[in-house]
């Protein structure tokens, strides 16, 4: 886990992010993150406490460091593809 990215949910929203606080930073509205957790795709742990759900700021910075990679190596693919000779 990135420390940066761990200080910058830890500053802007605390130890736990609400489900309203998670739709804010991964831009994506509230009731898509219910229908996914119902459904068992949301890609972050959560959990919940009495009648309101929370996910703790270490995974959703574990999250947001493993889209970093993922985007990186799919960038590092698609360089190599661009840079291969084509086959004639």
């Amino acid at each position: 886990m990135s420390l940066l990215t761990q200080a910058y949910i830890l500053e802007n929203f605390g130890l736990r992010l609400n489900l309203p606080q998670l739709a804010k930073l991964l831009d994506i509205k509230e009731g898509t993150i219910r229908n996914q957790i119902s459904a068992g795709s949301f890609p972050i742990i959560t959990y919940t406490e009495g009648a309101r759900r929370f996910a703790s700021y270490q995974a959703v910075s574990e999250y947001l460091d493993s889209q970093h990679l993922i985007a990186r190596s799919n960038q590092a693919v698609a360089a190599g593809r661009a840079s291969a000779p084509a086959n004639m």
